[in-house]
């Protein structure tokens, strides 16, 4: 590798294929998993999916993880009414529900919950979540007068791997990679630290005083041209 390479280490493996041409060439990306998703689906709650696949019911996806445990329990697609967190989320939902399923989407939670609450008529949803997800979609429905069913289909374990190296800057695409990471490590004040969206970068800034750069939209894509374009 030349010596004069940017470092840049990502909390979360790539799906992008990173040629090391063009944009990239002066950029080397370490992408380690600070996080572990494990399915997390009993029979008890196979059953409830199915259940609720026989209804005409409102839920809400907000990972790609719980888009996964669902339709891969599914044979056909139900006639629910879809609110989802926009980006992979969305593009991992369409497929099997088809766009016309999906009322609302937006990139984050909070957002989210405002789109639910414009829609009307919504007096309950089902929130098909993780573990660790955070409250501020349960919450602010629930202000609004909407009950909101959760139902866990995974669990997110941590992690944490020491970072050896100096870092120009880091990625972190979820709260929980981030509490993963500085439950062993600590950030250079000149270390640039790039979120996926502003629950991330709140969780960034209770650990650190460093410079950070969100995201405007929850993707991959939008992460790493953020990147190339803050060091070009």
């Amino acid at each position: 590798m030349a010596e004069n390479k940017i470092e840049i280490l990502s909390t979360r493996r790539l799906n992008s294929q990173l040629s090391g041409e063009g944009e990239w060439q002066h950029i080397h990306v370490d992408a380690n998993a600070f996080i572990h998703i494990i399915p997390d689906v009993s029979q008890e709650t196979t059953a409830q999916i199915q259940s609720l696949a026989l209804q005409p019911a409102t839920v809400i996806f907000t990972s790609v993880n719980s888009v996964n445990a669902v339709t891969t329990r599914l044979t056909v697609a139900p006639a629910w009414k879809i609110f989802c967190i926009s980006g992979a989320t969305k593009d991992a939902l369409i497929p099997f529900f088809g766009a016309a399923s999906i009322i609302a989407s937006a990139k984050n939670a909070i957002l989210l919950s405002e789109k639910i609450i414009a829609h009307g008529n919504t007096k309950e949803v089902v929130f098909i979540c993780g573990s660790s997800r955070m409250n501020h979609l349960p919450e602010r429905l629930g202000a609004a007068g909407i009950k909101v069913n959760e139902l866990v289909v995974y669990q997110t374990v941590a992690t944490p791997i020491p970072a050896t190296k100096d870092y120009k800057g880091i990625l972190f695409f979820s709260p929980s990679a981030v509490h993963s990471f500085f439950s062993i490590n600590t950030t250079p004040v000149h270390t640039v630290l790039f979120s996926i969206g502003e629950t991330t970068t709140a969780a960034i800034e209770a650990y650190c005083s460093n410079k950070v750069i969100t995201s405007p939209w929850p993707g991959e894509a939008d992460m790493l041209e953020m990147v190339t374009t803050y060091f070009k």
